[in-house]
């Protein structure tokens, strides 16, 4: 094993896989020191704008110049958001710690529960451990209920495999009962019980959308995201405001459909969606990129798709050192180490910390040389920081022009110690034996007794406690708790067949005309109807003409946010490609799981914005 090997170092090649570029030797750093301060007063006198225009164009003459500038895709492995920028924290920190805690218990409890009863029943605990930070912050600050209207607030697409985590905070918030925790995977028992995964056919008024198998959640946010547009923009529905989240995995992102609609949502310019990537570096059997940094992998991928990325790597505790780094070599030490090494550092002791992590420069180890072993091992990674996960969604809900993708640093299995914290058996850690749940308990500040601790108890605050008022004061504000699926809906009064009887016909003036034809006539009727023409969606996966549906385009119009911004080749014909910002039809392109993600959010606009749509999916058989 080489010395890199050992300390747990990036190949340069996996840097450049990612789009970054090793740093380069300083042959003149007293130059260096006048560029840099002339960037410092610029900055200072002109602002960051300013700043921005004098390095593009320094970068415009270098090439213009034949000087080859390294094509950069990613940014140092610290934060996006830096101290100086950070917003103050809204809320009761000390408050919505306890009620993270308690929800952290009660999520793990259902689980160890559940197996205990029924060996090998299932779960999953490591999954919400290590994303409840990420969750918390957005539940007591930005997820916006339905309010009063029952269709007004965001639409959540949560991880499937952190349900328990949904299901705890329900508990706690008096919307589910004990017996349906005791009964987690166990439907069918007396007093019914919880779904496995997200599906609102499972829980009808609890689910709104289902997220496993993984990788249908991103994509099929991304269109609902579009299609909340589409609403819009056809004047049928108000959406301005309405934010889509969607919560996933950094493993789930070797899904195709997770990443393969992601410059759908960069070339809409959809600003209301908000990708949440929990990157705790682990999958089911070990790490997601043991030898490189998937945070850096999927920075580079969603920068280069168009996207506005947001890494939370660090929590606060290491904002000193990096404001004292001022050689950058910290920054170089945290970019050079490799997923699995960092995942080794995960209930290592601070000693191991200080040894293999900063003991690799002497510098770095006089920047700790104040900090005590046990300092250095309860450094917070990112997603585990409160005020920097608040500081990343606040960009995010205000960033316009973009879709925004949030990569937060977190471990898998946050808070199990030694029964899965950082491990690679923790996706699939289902129990917890005596000691184990005595230590998380107490990690954990939950008032349960040691005699209690082995049944894993459910634990309540009582009604008039200032944790259950906090949580229920936070949703009433926001618009109500989610997830939530309304169960009644709108009635939309249809034409009888007697009305459409001539145009189910296959034949036309006595002679037979094929299915396809007749199918034509009929939904060109149908979009023409007054009682439900507008709420037809024509979904096609470039095949329009194949079935000879071009007479639509200059009928109804192709839907383009941005309206047409040409002239169309064949502006001189009768049924000229006419694509408007009203347009009716979905023209998706080559794509038949986005089509079908765009059926999806038409087919349940009456549950997620109560206005009956009526999609129409048109393609080829044996390509369906």
């Amino acid at each position: 094993m080489s010395d890199a090997e050992v300390l747990g170092e990036v190949d340069p090649s996996v840097l450049a896989a990612a789009g970054q570029v090793a740093a380069p030797i300083d042959v003149d750093p007293s130059e260096t020191s006048e560029w840099l301060g002339s960037l410092d007063y610029v900055r200072k006198s002109r602002g960051g704008e300013r700043v921005r225009y004098l390095i593009k164009a320094l970068e415009n003459r270098a090439r213009s110049e034949g000087i080859d500038i390294p094509f950069e895709t990613t940014t140092p492995y610290i934060n996006t958001i830096p101290p100086s920028k950070q917003p103050p924290y809204p809320g009761n920190r000390e408050l919505e710690r306890r009620i993270k805690s308690i929800i952290r218990w009660n999520a793990m409890a259902m689980v160890v529960r559940a197996n205990k009863k029924n060996k090998g029943q299932g779960g999953h605990i490591s999954t919400f451990a290590s994303s409840a930070t990420l969750y918390e912050v957005a539940f007591n600050h930005f997820f916006r209920g339905r309010g009063e209207s029952g269709y007004s607030g965001d639409l959540v697409y949560f991880q499937g495999h952190a349900s328990p985590g949904m299901y705890s905070r329900a508990f706690v918030e008096g919307r589910l009962d004990q017996t349906k925790l005791e009964n987690f995977r166990r439907e069918l028992q007396p007093g019914g019980g919880l779904s496995s995964y997200p599906h609102p056919w499972l829980m009808p008024d609890f689910w709104e959308y289902p997220t496993v198998s993984m990788g249908l959640g991103p994509i099929m946010a991304i269109y609902q995201a579009r299609f909340n547009e589409y609403l819009n923009d056809r004047g049928l529905k108000d959406t301005k405001g309405q934010k889509v989240w969607a919560f996933l995995g950094d493993g789930e992102c070797d899904e195709p459909e997770t990443l393969g609609a992601i410059t759908l949502a960069s070339r809409e310019k959809l600003d209301n969606l908000i990708f949440v990537v929990n990157c705790n570096l682990q999958r089911l059997d070990g790490p997601v990129r043991g030898n490189g940094k998937i945070m850096q992998e999927l920075e580079a991928i969603f920068r280069g798709a168009g996207w506005n990325v947001i890494k939370v790597v660090w929590g606060s505790d290491w904002d000193p050192l990096l404001e004292k780094d001022e050689s950058g070599l910290l920054v170089q030490r945290m970019t050079e180490v490799v997923d699995g090494q960092y995942q080794k550092y995960t209930g290592m002791p601070g000693s191991y910390i200080r040894e293999h992590f900063f003991g690799k420069y002497p510098e770095l180890l006089k920047l700790v040389e104040n900090y005590s072993d046990e300092k250095l091992e309860k450094m917070k990674r990112g997603g585990h920081d409160p005020e920097k996960v608040y500081a990343a969604y606040k960009a995010a809900a205000e960033h316009r022009g973009q879709p925004t993708v949030i990569l937060a640093k977190t471990i898998k299995g946050y808070g199990l110690g030694e029964a899965g914290e950082g491990r690679n058996i923790a996706h699939n850690q289902k129990e917890m034996n005596e000691k184990e749940l005595l230590e998380f308990r107490s990690r954990f500040g939950i008032p349960i007794s040691d005699d209690e601790v082995a049944n894993a108890p459910f634990y309540k605050p009582p009604e008039s406690s200032i944790e259950i008022k906090y949580l229920k004061d936070r949703r009433t504000k926001l618009g109500g708790s989610l997830p939530s699926r309304p169960t009644k809906h709108p009635v939309t009064q249809i034409p009888t067949l007697e009305d459409y009887r001539k145009f189910m016909s296959t034949q036309l003036e006595g002679k037979h005309i094929s299915t396809t034809n007749g199918f034509v006539r009929l939904l060109g009727r149908l979009v023409k109807d007054k009682q439900i023409g507008p709420q037809i969606v024509p979904i096609v996966p470039d095949e329009s003409r194949t079935f000879g549906m071009e007479g639509l385009f200059r009928e109804i119009g192709i839907y383009a946010h941005a309206g047409q911004l040409y002239e169309p080749v064949d502006s001189d014909q009768l049924a000229y490609y006419k694509e408007a910002k009203d347009g009716q039809i979905l023209e998706e392109g080559i794509t038949e799981a986005g089509s079908m993600s765009s059926f999806v959010a038409a087919g349940t606009a009456y549950s997620a914005h109560g206005i009956n749509m009526i999609p129409f999916y048109i393609y080829y058989s044996m390509f369906g």
